[in-house]
């Protein structure tokens, strides 16, 4: 079954908002340019707080220039960002991110000007939510971009006395293993859980386990253990600690692996040095080396 995409779904989002800030602007902006007195919208009162910005004696005398402002600033930006986002452009994610911004910035503005009120405040959140959406769906992007391909590392399974057991949501954990593997010509084995771990859901279910450091039930280990020399383990961090998955695996393994080493995948800079000690007490066994690698989006900088 295809993995539905986070990313689409921030994409569509990401046009609503854009398209929702473009309408309202192009419209404020002819409104405010075919009536500079603002009196057609009933903006009239509003023109003395304006009195306050620089240069106001001359460009704020009426709303001919705050016209012209609202519909580059706010309008053509956001109406450029929502053809490229339906056109299918990275460059429309970008735009539709940074144009929240836009929006809250100039919300600030009239912050400034203006007493506390419900409009400017609820396009402060407007924007925000259009910002963060935007960087969702860059983020989205980049996650369902990331590809591994097991027949770039041909030298996997050319040593039959090692071993590399992983777990892997997102394919990053998977990389590192398949780079090991490729490396010591070790075996691979891939530790799958019984629970839901892909996708949102599968995000928030995981940490739910990772939260509370509970193991999370896996498919039996079919792999014989005692005939490797050597076990590398590779996981990822969940909620600062082991991987529940993993925590299943090194339970199930207890007292079966001779000598192993741990590959840990996180997004900080840390070692995570209780993660390999947690592994240490359930395999009752002590770590021959320990290599904590940071990943963000896929790129790798070991820590």
């Amino acid at each position: 079954m295809k993995q539905h995409s986070r990313y689409q779904t921030a994409r569509r989002l990401l046009i609503f908002w854009t398209l929702f800030v473009a309408i309202g602007a192009v419209g404020g902006a002819l409104g405010m340019l075919l009536d500079p007195s603002g009196k057609l919208m009933g903006m009239d009162t509003m023109l003395p707080y304006f009195q306050i910005l620089p240069f106001a004696e001359i460009v704020f005398q009426d709303f001919t220039f705050s016209g012209c402002a609202l519909l580059i600033v706010n309008g053509l930006t956001n109406l450029t960002a929502a053809g490229l986002l339906l056109a299918k452009k990275k460059s429309g994610v970008i735009m539709g991110g940074i144009f929240g911004v836009t929006l809250m910035l100039w919300i600030c503005i009239q912050f400034y000007m203006f007493p506390l009120n419900f409009m400017s405040t609820a396009f402060f959140v407007i924007g925000f939510c259009q910002a963060a959406t935007g960087y969702a769906a860059w983020v989205f992007y980049r996650q369902e971009q990331f590809v591994v391909r097991e027949s770039d590392y041909p030298n996997i399974g050319t040593n039959s006395k090692r071993l590399v057991v992983y777990f892997s949501r997102m394919g990053y954990v998977k990389k590192q293993a398949m780079e090991e593997a490729d490396r010591t010509g070790a075996a691979l084995y891939e530790v799958r859980s019984t629970e839901r771990t892909e996708g949102t859901p599968g995000f928030w279910w995981c940490g739910r386990y990772g939260m509370h450091r509970w193991a999370m039930p896996i498919e039996p280990v079919s792999v014989d253990l005692t005939q490797y020399d050597h076990v590398t383990i590779c996981s990822p961090i969940w909620v600062l600690a082991l991987a529940a998955p993993v925590r299943s695996f090194c339970q199930q393994a207890s007292g079966k692996i001779r000598e192993v080493d741990y590959i840990l995948v996180h997004h900080q800079n840390s070692r995570y040095e209780n993660a390999a000690q947690e592994m240490n007490g359930l395999l009752w066994i002590s770590h021959t080396q320990l290599r904590s690698v940071r990943c963000k989006e896929g790129v790798f900088r070991s820590i």
